[in-house]
């Protein structure tokens, strides 16, 4: 991929401060002015990054409707009425509704758990889950990450004497639901200051607040923050702010003492023996319990979460990885398929967006194909199935715009859509595929920078290989967990040169190997650059590189640093020869 490489600027009072900042807590200039880029600018706010403390999450009663929300709880357990938690089939509904009936069971036993069927019920709440909460003697659901545009089925439950409580992160219609309680800080009226908490951040902040008000040790919920971090990482949120805090004790759980469910997931992706990273979440855990819902059931994710025995949590994992490799077949020929599509297509190059349709494809693997297009294409995604008659789509977007806008310009032609600024997910009758596809492509190509269609490469400062010494991989470790508003920092170190033990490595001979010095130490610094073998004849022909890169522990070597090379591009002195090669 051709990246744009894009320094972050910094002023000359932004350059001050961090000096200031950095000699106050003693670290490299360089990691000053990291804090500074992530809007830290004293040493309390610095050592609150540094070592976030359970203690400084905000209070949950500041959600608008929290305390409705725990007095019916209450008097549902005070009447033995009988409780569903309810929760959608990807990563974070899972989790959250693992996390809230792990810890009311607790408490309560007349408690039970519905996952939706994505290809039998579809998203969200359903008519035939309000059916089987009729059905069952259900009197209260508590519904997590989804429900809060379930207005004409939450409307229905109610006229059948069912009351929801509604635990969702997902941005609102004008119109809500008439449920008895509605925690969602994206609500326009809601007075909760942090606007960015998954929807199983938001369970957390409800048990919080029941904890809370029935004198229940806060320590009782340490246990479930493990399900946080993993929905946190999936769901891509900002990992700042209250959500730093949930994932950076959610990990330590994680590591520590994970639950019987998440040990049995880390052990069938073999990650036993090693401290698990957002990076094991991301390509290792998360997947194989979106998997669940994606191939089977997501009931059967949440089974595994909630597991108690670790033989039983074993075999369910087992299963779960099953699913996860069927995934990874499906995901392949979808996506080779997308592509030959995309290909097809009269001016490809030129187009601003991507939608692609096929109504046999599986409705389950349709957002990670989507994913992949945007990868490789760097435009805004929509990927469409169809099933009896109705067709679904999963849309992802390209840094800066806005796919759910793009999506929502479209509400008449659908029959419901939800989601964030980068991942959406649609649903609409057949006969409206191509007019939607029209429309949103249109929408994309007025409204989208071009700025926006060029893959961009955010580096943070250029620096030399003297400067990452032991101490400063020390500390900046500390900057972890990385995500979104808190990203992984790329450095950039001009004319650097092959130390002569460079070598092309991989299964396909696709990645290389590196040693590498500058003109400026005598360090001999190792790095992998994954995919880039392209750039091999370059490297080993002695001359200058500039190099844009990550900084990590190797794999190898507990302690050791290793670069991870994101892009090689030649000196500026030797780029006309390099055009010749």
């Amino acid at each position: 991929m051709n990246y744009k490489w894009n320094f972050t600027e910094s002023s000359q009072e932004d350059e001050e401060s961090a000096k200031e900042l950095a000699k106050s807590l003693n670290i490299s200039p360089i990691l000053g002015r990291l804090l500074i880029h992530r809007g830290i600018s004293s040493p309390t706010e610095a050592r609150r990054f540094f070592r976030p403390q359970l203690s400084e999450l905000t209070d949950p009663f500041l959600f608008r409707d929290m305390g409705k929300a725990v007095a019916r709880l209450n008097e549902a357990i005070g009447r033995g009425e009988r409780i569903l938690v309810y929760g959608d089939y990807d990563v974070d509904g899972v989790t959250a509704v693992a996390l809230v009936y792990k810890f009311l069971c607790d408490f309560y036993p007349n408690v039970e758990y519905y996952i939706p069927d994505r290809y039998e019920e579809g998203y969200g709440v359903s008519t035939q889950g309000i059916d089987y909460a009729c059905e069952t003697g259900v009197r209260l659901v508590i519904v997590l990450d989804c429900g809060i545009k379930a207005v004409e089925n939450i409307s229905e439950a109610k006229r059948r004497g069912i009351d929801f409580i509604i635990c969702d992160h997902h941005v609102p219609d004008a119109e809500l639901p008439p449920a008895v309680a509605i925690l969602n800080a994206k609500r326009p009226d809601d007075t909760y200051p942090y606007k960015d908490l998954s929807g199983c951040g938001v369970g957390f902040k409800f048990m919080q607040a029941f904890a809370q008000a029935g004198g229940i040790e806060f320590s009782r919920l340490f246990p479930l923050l493990d399900l946080c971090a993993v929905s946190i990482v999936s769901d891509i949120v900002p990992i700042m702010g209250e959500n730093r805090i949930l994932a950076y004790h959610g990990l330590r759980q994680l590591n520590a003492s994970p639950s019987t469910g998440l040990k049995a997931i880390i052990d069938i992706c073999g990650l036993s023996d090693r401290e698990i990273t957002i990076n094991d979440i991301i390509f290792k855990i998360g997947p194989r319990i979106n998997a669940s819902g994606r191939i089977q059931n997501g009931k059967e994710a949440v089974a595994l979460l909630v597991e108690s025995d670790p033989k039983e949590a074993s075999r369910e994992a087992s299963r779960i990885n099953h699913y996860n490799d069927q995934r990874k077949d499906l995901d392949k020929s979808m996506t080779e398929e997308a592509n030959r599509i995309v290909r097809s297509l009269d001016h490809a190059e030129e187009r601003k967006a991507i939608v692609v349709y096929n109504g046999e494809w599986h409705k389950g693997v349709i957002g990670i194909v989507a994913s992949r297009l945007t990868e490789l294409y760097y435009r805004p995604a929509v990927v469409i199935s169809c099933s009896e008659g109705m067709a679904t789509g999963s849309a992802r977007s390209v840094a800066g715009f806005d796919v759910y806008k793009a999506i929502e310009s479209c509400r008449d032609l659908l029959e419901n859509f939800g989601g964030h600024t980068y991942a959406a997910g649609l649903s609409l009758r057949t006969e409206n595929v191509p007019e939607f596809k029209r429309r949103f492509e249109k929408y994309v190509e007025d409204n989208i920078l071009p700025l926006q269609t060029t893959p961009l490469l955010d580096v943070e400062a250029t620096i030399d290989f003297r400067d990452i010494s032991h101490r400063f991989f020390t500390d900046l470790k500390k900057f972890a967990p990385f995500g979104p508003e808190n990203p992984r920092p790329n450095f950039c170190t001009r004319q650097v040169y092959d130390y002569g033990t460079s070598k092309v490595v991989g299964r396909e001979q696709e990645h290389i190997k590196l040693e590498l010095v500058d003109n400026k130490s005598n360090n001999v610094m190792n790095g992998i650059a994954f995919g880039q073998s392209s750039q091999a004849r370059y490297i080993k022909s002695k001359r200058s590189f500039d190099i844009v890169y990550a900084i990590e522990e190797s794999a190898y070597k507990r302690g050791a640093v290793q670069l991870q090379i994101e892009d090689i591009r030649p000196a500026e002195n030797d780029r006309d020869e390099f055009s010749l090669l």
